[in-house]
């Protein structure tokens, strides 16, 4: 049965990058490894072989020295679904970065302490080499920012534990935020050898998974700790470089690692057709020469790029695509949306047809909030999203049982030890609570649609039920007339040519938007919302994907599809970073484009709005992504879907 035999040798043809792993797990004699995985070649089946091989063979071992694998993972879904395969394996510690170097650092508060003094006396100390004409905004931030470092600072000697959760706002005295945790965790690494020594003693052997989109200081320092211990520690990093999508990961990870290390690459590509492959291996062939083949019994699919005029119907237009993709393929699941998987290139986009627009292009100039930003994470926006928001859901539904929950969860007044300390007060506190509450909702009531985040904010704030992220601090210390002169400078910065990306800038804007929108981007966050971008779709796959890309509705001033396409010159600023081997929007953009094409399993169309419709078929028809009859120009008459094939 010659079919069999095939499926066999597809089954099998990644066994050697396996092995190759299970020999470096090996506490005698321990290596080092970088997996290149490419989209759709199992890399998460190897991690799992690679952790059955240790359990199998040094497990009792790990075990008699109270020792771990430690495996870290991207987001929590990988670490559960990992945890389950491995009948929660208690040799193997799975933790998501945040996780992890917190588990490795509580405890050290004297050393947390000192570094966040030397880290609060630097920032001071830089503030205060700067100033501006007084009177201005620039300068009344300034001043409130070296007050709230110094206000901090002088807390530090009250503090004798500091908190940390992955899961909160992180708004208590004690906490340390999110960045911060990964900023410590690279320093104490690369500079305390004893937190070396701890963290081999304890992870003889560690595990990073999607390693290309690790923190980038961290990933150095695990990087420091294998060349100081690599006799005695094994790391090894899963991933694939033309699949790192988030700004703060290494970007020549892979590159110039040492001789000694193995490099395993697994060539099948288990998850897409063969004409869904072949378009991958040619957006990636300028950037490296790894390709990928696909399964014997995978020898089809399709794809088609459709080249729409940008001032089309685009809902219109889309359907119409799905229709055409259901005659062309075949499968009449094309004409249900609730079957086809839409992927949008960049965020921006999702922000614009999801309704939370100015919000979103608000905060993502800031590159320190970028990454909060895109998975929901980010307190600035959590205080919102998960308190306020409930909050008057609840009081619209008259649900008063649900506002006591949220304030009990999250309000300070309601923790054991300020209850403990308040105790002959607990009456008195009860009902400030429940005014302040009123207080909050009879606001929204007032000015239901139109109400923005800083009116709620303000209220919350001055309520002092809740914790406030301290990034607010200097904006709420302001004076009348300081925020004054705030609101003059937004008036003036929404004309400027490109968007600030200091953090006090980028908050005052995002505060004087609608509240409303927070509900979209809730739903967006989570993955509820029929669009998905790259960051949605990491590691998933579809039968169906549409995928749609428009620079005027992106608005993004990191990507630029028309750069990529070769449709648009490059800018100065490109060709400098290119001669300087630095990372271009081309770079970026190729590589979102491959993520989202790639998650495609048996069909896929690629749905392009563009000002010059033949221009962009003829560059794309030099680069050989796409044949001729593979693309086609929908030409629009008063913006219904008139298609013509070009």
């Amino acid at each position: 049965m010659p079919n069999e035999a095939v499926i066999w040798d597809d089954e099998h043809a990644d066994d050697g990058v396996d092995t190759k792993i299970a020999e470096c797990l090996n506490l005698e004699n321990p290596k080092s490894f970088f997996l290149f995985a490419g989209a759709g070649s199992g890399k998460t089946k190897s991690l799992e072989k690679a952790l059955e091989t240790i359990s199998y063979s040094i497990g009792e071992r790990l075990r008699l020295r109270s020792q771990q694998v430690g495996v870290i993972t991207y987001t929590k879904n990988a670490r559960n679904e990992i945890k389950r395969r491995l009948k929660n394996d208690a040799i193997v510690y799975i933790s998501t970065i945040h996780s992890f170097v917190w588990d490795l650092v509580r405890g050290f508060d004297s050393d947390i302490k000192e570094w966040l003094k030397a880290t609060l006396v630097a920032d001071i100390a830089k503030l205060q080499s700067k100033s501006s004409p007084a009177g201005t905004k620039t300068e009344a931030d300034r001043l409130h920012k070296i007050e709230s470092k110094k206000e901090r600072l002088q807390e530090l000697d009250n503090i004798k534990k500091f908190t940390y959760s992955p899961n909160a706002n992180n708004t208590e005295r004690e906490a340390l935020n999110h960045p911060e945790v990964l900023k410590l965790g690279a320093h104490f690494l690369t500079t305390k050898p004893l937190m070396q020594k701890i963290l081999i003693k304890k992870f003889p052997i560690l595990l990073i998974d999607e390693s290309q989109d690790t923190n980038k200081e961290l990933m150095e320092a695990f990087l420091l700790v294998q060349q100081a211990h690599k006799n005695a520690f094994s790391l090894g990093l899963l991933g694939d470089t033309m699949q790192r999508i988030y700004g703060d990961g290494k970007p020549d990870l892979g590159v110039d690692l040492p001789m000694d290390w193995e490099k395993p690459a697994k060539k099948m590509n288990h998850r897409s057709q063969t004409r869904i492959i072949e378009l991958i291996n040619k957006i990636r062939s300028e950037v490296d020469k790894q390709t990928q083949q696909a399964r014997q019994n995978k020898q089809g699919g399709y794809v088609r790029l459709f080249i729409v005029s940008s001032d089309a119907d685009k809902q219109a237009i889309e359907q119409s695509i799905m229709e055409q993709m259901a005659d062309l393929t075949g499968d009449e699941k094309w004409k249900n949306r609730q079957e086809v998987k839409s992927l949008i290139l960049e965020h921006h986009m999702a922000a614009n047809r999801m309704g939370f627009r100015e919000m979103f292009t608000a905060l993502y100039p800031a590159e320190e909030f970028r990454l909060g930003l895109l998975d929901g994470t980010l307190s600035e926006i959590r205080i919102f999203s998960e308190i306020i928001l409930p909050i008057l859901e609840a009081h619209k539904n008259g649900d008063k049982f649900a506002i006591a929950n949220v304030a009990k969860n999250n309000s300070r007044f309601f923790k054991k030890q300020y209850m403990h300390e308040h105790k002959t007060e607990a009456k008195r506190i009860l009902e400030k609570a429940k005014v302040e509450i009123e207080k909050l909702c009879k606001k929204y009531d007032d000015n239901l649609n139109n109400i923005t985040f800083g009116e709620l904010l303000k209220i919350a704030y001055a309520g002092g039920i809740f914790g406030i992220p301290k990034g607010y601090k200097p904006i709420l210390m302001r004076t009348p007339l300081e925020q004054a002169v705030a609101d003059v400078f937004d008036n003036e910065a929404d004309n400027a040519a490109e968007p600030s990306a200091d953090k006090l800038d980028c908050l005052d804007k995002f505060l004087s938007t609608r509240f409303s929108q927070i509900k979209e981007y809730t739903t967006y966050v989570n993955e509820q919302s029929p669009f998905f971008t790259h960051q949605g779709v990491k590691g998933l796959e579809f039968p169906r994907v549409m995928v749609v890309i428009d620079d005027s509705e992106a608005r993004g001033f990191l990507f630029s599809y028309e750069k990529l396409f070769g449709i648009k010159s490059k800018t100065e600023a490109d060709m400098k970073n290119e001669r300087e081997r630095k990372e271009t929007g081309i770079d970026r953009t190729r590589r979102l484009f491959y993520v989202i094409c790639s998650r495609a399993e048996e069909s896929l169309a690629v749905v392009a709005y563009t000002d010059k419709p033949l221009k962009l078929k003829k560059s794309l028809s030099g680069k050989g992504w796409f044949s001729d009859k593979e693309m086609t120009i929908i030409n629009c008459s008063n913006s219904h879907a008139n298609n013509k094939t070009s």
